[in-house]
Parts: structure tokens; C-alpha cells; sequence
């Protein structure tokens, strides 16, 4: 499609976006007018640019809705979880391997990566969040690097290679003409450098932040009730009977044991399913499955602890739940609709433009355009490649970009003096790291959320680690491959 002025206007927001994001400051006023912008010269009337705004943030609402569902339905669960005290009994045990800070960054970097390489990031979250950090929080690892540690590991570098699943590389390798196991090779070995590169400079530029549980005990504590919202309850404990306190040790032990062992038969079914080609569960399949079994949960604890007053407080658990998810992830809506302008998949509903009509990938365009500009020689080719990748992840997606960094390394590994298939792979660890780690209206938003962080914050905490690797392992690819 030839460019036009909504395109420019498109491009100049997007960089004041990442300009904005480099200040720290708030980035939802300018993206709101963008949007605006955009759709009015495109369209030609002021009626357009109205209706684009709303239309925007309806569909991201709308693409987004998984996650804030997750998100409050897994808070439901352990606000249920809190009343009965299974919430402290069930970190025990994983409190007995998490000794300190620095073993819980290994433990939490691991389990994070193998779960996310087979179940991709999406599913593995909630539990992850839920069952592991706060054990992390109370052995003396921050919050905020705790998050850092699941995204990186999670959406950067076990999404990134996308070994198991190989949805990406199918994506990459159709598009460049090459072969899929060429591209799988080399993504997951570049996702490793990356990955191992990102997590070591997070570890030593937070090693001062981990404290020694023995020593501040009280202060990890108290991180740690602020992590879970814990509300002064000692007054209500003490007013208890003694039968409810019976029942509330019961039921607590009882769940404690119950909760990890149901998604521990999530994740054997899962794994098996994997294994034996059966039903799939990437992506918002296994959210799907895990919210299913984490609400009967949620029915089954608050009828354990509350009885006749469950009718009720279930309610009032959902609700919490949904409040809280729509505070934290609300800025995400107006972001992420602007950007997903920038690909054909949504400017049709956007814009309201009628099925026939051509339909404009604001941002993609712009790298078509450019594509003829960028010099035959291997090093300009594959940062060439990964800049491009990290463009095509500002809509917060990672794998939409993908059709366009396979199409650029096929066309540009002619001359080059560099293999398709590593422009390939170089374009995929661009888009899908771009997309999932560094840009606040991605996959991380069910990582802030969960974690009561600003994705906002999470998102610049990644920048530097994430971009400084990810330059690392291009070069490493360049020279070795």
C-alpha cells in the first residue's frame, strides 16, 4: 500500500510513544490522540476519528479480556485461599528449597523457562506467580525482580525459540522459503544467549536489592502481605470462635494440598497431551483450562470456609478479583489499541473501512517501504533485521511481525553474505522479545497485574537488559553462522 499522510502521522506518534516511555512518563494521552489523528486523516472527517477512538479501545478490550480474566479470577482464588490461611501453609514447603534470595532467582529463572517452553507463557503465569513468588518475596528477592525474571525467561527466551510448539519458526520459515528445523535450531540457541545474557545482568545489577531473610525478616514479611493486599486481620481472627478457628485449620490444610496438586494434574495432563498429540493447549487454550480449574477452586474453598455465606461471598472474591485487574491493566486498553493499527488485522474494524476495502498496516507499511534502503552487507542486514523485529513488536503481539522479518530475510539473504535462515531467526528473537518484554501492553500485563506492579515500570526495568542481549546474540549469530 502507498503511503500516505496517516502513515507519517502514524510514524511520528510512535516515536514520541517511545520517546515518552524513555522519560518515564505516561504514554495513554498521546496514543489517544494519536489514534485520533490517525483515523481523521485517513478517513477525511472528524466522525471517523470519534468513532476510531472508541473502536480502539473496544478491540483491544476486547483482545486483552483473557488475560484480565486470568488475572482476576486467579486473585478470586487466593483471596479465598487467604481466609482459610491455605495461602501461608501452601508456600511452606517451596519456602524450604527458596532459602534466600539468590536461590530463588535460579529456582523462579528455571521452573519459569521449562514451563513456558512447553505450555508457552500465557498458562504458565498464574501459577507461577501464584505458587512461587511469594516463597521468593519471603526469602528476600524483590518484587519488581522477581517479575523481571518470569518475563524474561517466560515471554523473552522461552516464547522467542518457541522449540516445542514451533509456531513461530512455521511462521519465520514460511515466509523467508527455508526450512522450519533450520530456523528452530538457530532461534532457540540465539533465545539461550539471550535469555542466559538478560537474566545475568538483572541478577547482578538487583544483587544488592536481595536481602538476607534472617536479618529483615520483618521487612520481607510485610513485602510480602503488601504482595498479596493482606489487610490487618488480627482483630477479626481474634473475634473468631473456636469452631470456626478449627474449621479454618482444616479446611486450610486441606487446600493447601489440594490447590498444588490440581495444577500440578493440569500441567501432567497438559504435558501428556503434548506428548502423545492430543488436544493442544498453547496460548489462550491452557489460560482457558487452568482459570476452569482455578473457579471450581475458588467455589469449592469459599463453600469450605463460609457455608451458608458462600452465595455471597463468592460474589464479593469475583469482584474483588475484576476490580483489581481493571485498576492495574486499564492504561493497557488505549495503548494497545493504538497499536494495533499498525497491523491490516485490526485497521478494518477500527477505522469501520467496509470488507472490500484495501485495509492499511500503518506500521508495517512503513518497514515495507524502508526495506529497499537497507544496504547488502551481513552485519547492516542482521541489526537491519532485528531493529525491524523490535518495530513489528510495539503492537505488543511478537508473533504479527513475523510474516514480515521472515519475507525481509528471504529478499535480503540474496548479497547479503548471510544466511536466510539467520536473518530469520535474528527477525523472530526481535519481534517476539520486542513484543513480550519491553512494551508495557504486551503478554507482561498478566505479569504486572498478578504481581501488583506498573507494567508501565516493568516494561523499562526490561529495556536495557533485553536490548543490550538481544544485540549480544545477533552478533554471536552474524559471526558464528
Amino acid at each position: 500500500m502507498e503511503l500516505t499522510l496517516a502513515h507519517w502521522v502514524y510514524a511520528i506518534v510512535t516515536v514520541s510513544v517511545i520517546a515518552t516511555m524513555l522519560f518515564r512518563r505516561g504514554v495513554v494521552l498521546p496514543v489517544i490522540l494519536g489514534t485520533f489523528l490517525v483515523a481523521v486523516i485517513y478517513k477525511g472527517n472528524l466522525i471517523s476519528g470519534f468513532q476510531a477512538v472508541f473502536n480502539a479501545n473496544l478491540l483491544a478490550a476486547k483482545e486483552l479480556f483473557s488475560i484480565f480474566l486470568i488475572i482476576s479470577l486467579m486473585i478470586a482464588l487466593l483471596n479465598s485461599l487467604k481466609d482459610l490461611g491455605a495461602d501461608k501453609r501452601l508456600i511452606g514447603p517451596i519456602e524450604k528449597i527458596m532459602v534466600n534470595g539468590h536461590i530463588s532467582y535460579v529456582v523462579l529463572m528455571i521452573t519459569t523457562y521449562v514451563i513456558s517452553l512447553f505450555f508457552w507463557p500465557t498458562p504458565a503465569v498464574p501459577l507461577i506467580c501464584a505458587l512461587l513468588v511469594p516463597a521468593a518475596v519471603r526469602a528476600g528477592l524483590p518484587v519488581m525482580t522477581s517479575a523481571m525474571v518470569i518475563v524474561i525467561a517466560g515471554q523473552g527466551m522461552a516464547l522467542s525459540s518457541d522449540y516445542i510448539m514451533q509456531v513461530a519458526p512455521m511462521l519465520s520459515a514460511k515466509a523467508a522459503g527455508i526450512d522450519k528445523v533450520m530456523v528452530a535450531d538457530k532461534t532457540l540457541v540465539l533465545s539461550l544467549i539471550t535469555g542466559v545474557t538478560a537474566l545475568a545482568y538483572v541478577y547482578f545489577a538487583h544483587r544488592k536489592l536481595i536481602v538476607k531473610n534472617d536479618n529483615t525478616e520483618s521487612e520481607i514479611n510485610n513485602e510480602h502481605a503488601a504482595f498479596f493486599g493482606v489487610a490487618n486481620e488480627l482483630a477479626a481472627t481474634a473475634e473468631e470462635s473456636v469452631e470456626s478457628i478449627q474449621r479454618k485449620n482444616t479446611w486450610g490444610k486441606v487446600f493447601a494440598v489440594l490447590v498444588p496438586l490440581s495444577m500440578l494434574a493440569v500441567m501432567v495432563y497438559m504435558f501428556q497431551s503434548k506428548l502423545t498429540g492430543e488436544t493442544g493447549f498453547e496460548g489462550t487454550d491452557g489460560a482457558a483450562f487452568i482459570g476452569g480449574v482455578a473457579t471450581l477452586l475458588l467455589v469449592l474453598a469459599t463453600i469450605a470456609f463460609n457455608r451458608i455465606h458462600a452465595l455471597d461471598k463468592i460474589s464479593d472474591h469475583l469482584t474483588e478479583g475484576f476490580v483489581f485487574a481493571f485498576r492495574a491493566m486499564a492504561p493497557v486498553i488505549p495503548i494497545a489499541g493504538f497499536f494495533f493499527m499498525g497491523s491490516s488485522d485490526f485497521t478494518g474494524t477500527i477505522l469501520s473501512l467496509d470488507e472490500s476495502a484495501a485495509k492499511p498496516a500503518f506500521l508495517f507499511d512503513m518497514i515495507q517501504a524502508g526495506q529497499s534502503y537497507i544496504p547488502e552487507n551481513a552485519f547492516i542486514a542482521g541489526f537491519g533485521i532485528l531493529i525491524v523485529g523490535l518495530i513489528t513488536g510495539l503492537d505488543g503481539s511478537g508473533f504479527s511481525g513475523l510474516p514480515l522479518t521472515g519475507a525481509l530475510s528471504g529478499a535480503l539473504a540474496n548479497g547479503s553474505g548471510i544466511d536466510a535462515s539467520t536473518l530469520a531467526a535474528i527477525g523472530q528473537m526481535g519481534a517476539i522479545w520486542g513484543g513480550g518484554t519491553i512494551v508495557a501492553w504486551s503478554s507482561l500485563v498478566a505479569v504486572a497485574g498478578f504481581l501488583q506492579l506498573s507494567p508501565l515500570e516493568l516494561a523499562r526495568k526490561n529495556f536495557i537488559p533485553v536490548v543490550v542481549s538481544l544485540f549480544f546474540a545477533t552478533l554471536i549469530g552474524i559471526l558464528i553462522w
